[in-house]
């Protein structure tokens, strides 16, 4: 299979932000990532308990994210050796 380097670079762009987003949700859904101050003042509010129940699935979208950037990023560029 192979993918235009354009349409590679525009792909991995994309599945970079995708990582970053991906983080994000995992980072502010964690509750032991965030700090005990900051996870006390959103546990608290109802929407967050919304959120954190989403928690399980943010790290699914993190890993395909991650998986897709990499395996796009062997095609387009090749294997390091």
């Amino acid at each position: 299979m192979h993918i235009s380097p354009d349409l590679g670079w525009k792909l991995g762009f994309v599945l970079g932000i995708t990582n970053l987003v991906g983080l994000a949700l995992v980072f502010f859904s964690c509750r032991c990532l965030m700090g005990n101050r900051l996870t006390a003042f959103f546990w608290s509010k109802t929407w967050y308990r919304t959120f954190y129940r989403f928690h399980c699935y943010f790290w699914w979208f993190l890993f395909l994210s991650v998986t897709l950037h990499a395996v796009l990023g062997l095609f387009v560029f090749g294997y390091p050796f």
